[in-house]
């Protein structure tokens, strides 16, 4: 049973996990460009990252399942996909410092590897499946669950795209449907560019421009609730301040 190196003790506290064999933390630390000249790359953490990333969406499925109990799956999935992308790892990775005790080759080092999204959003993985072989689903799923449930109730970037949530919105108040109008297209037909307004019954419209149809209507989407929701924080100020 090999022993990780004593300045790595401290992550084994971030994680909330003492491995029992050190060296499967190790293996799953250790990137494939910092084997010596022959080694199987199996000695890396690549075998690892994938029974890491299917470990993952299974814990943070059940979690779901158990916070959102009135979500339907449409939404469970969008959450899940948004919990386990790569860029997700990578900030638990930063979380747990996982730059400082990656094992990478000298190449990788000066190109700034510590640093990658993909390598970091990797070896985050990897430990999950370490911690997954070394003691089982259930450490695997309380080293998820301390890492993952506050960014469940807090997702950075919204479950449903602008046309959606605008949708909704003007549903929610009993307003017809949304209506997307082309009020302009320029430039040529490889790059055309194009101005479009969304109007909501009751509102006045917002415009806004892309280089599709559907980037426009996103971004006249977004622009609407944005301006709605700056009217909702000016009418609450108001309030809070007795005007």
């Amino acid at each position: 049973m090999a022993r990780v190196p004593d300045e790595w003790a401290g992550l084994q506290r971030l994680l909330g996990h003492d491995f029992r064999d050190e060296g499967l933390m190790m293996q799953a630390l250790t990137h494939a460009s910092s084997l010596a000249a022959g080694t199987s790359r199996g000695a890396s953490y690549q075998r690892l990252e994938f029974l890491g990333d299917r470990v993952l969406g299974l814990a943070v499925a059940d979690m779901l399942r158990r916070e959102f109990p009135d979500s339907d799956e449409g939404e469970l999935s969008r959450r899940l996909a948004e919990l386990v992308r790569r860029e997700s790892c990578a900030e638990v990775a930063a979380d747990w410092h996982l730059g400082d005790y990656v094992r990478l080759g000298d190449s990788e080092i000066q190109a700034g590897g510590a640093r990658k999204v993909a390598i970091l959003g990797d070896v985050c993985e990897a430990l999950i499946g370490a911690v997954f072989v070394d003691a089982g689903y259930e450490a695997a799923q309380r080293v998820v669950a301390s890492a993952w449930l506050a960014r469940m109730h807090a997702p950075r970037r919204p479950l449903r795209d602008a046309k959606t949530r605008l949708q909704e919105w003007a549903q929610g108040r009993g307003l017809a449907p949304p209506h997307y109008v082309e009020i302009s297209r320029s430039g040529p037909a490889h790059a055309p560019h194009f101005m479009l307004a969304v109007e909501v019954e009751g509102h006045e419209p917002f415009m806004a421009s892309g280089a599709s149809k559907r980037v426009a209507e996103q971004a006249a989407a977004k622009g609407f609730l944005d301006r709605m929701d700056n009217i909702a924080k000016a009418r609450a100020g108001d309030k809070r301040s007795g005007g």
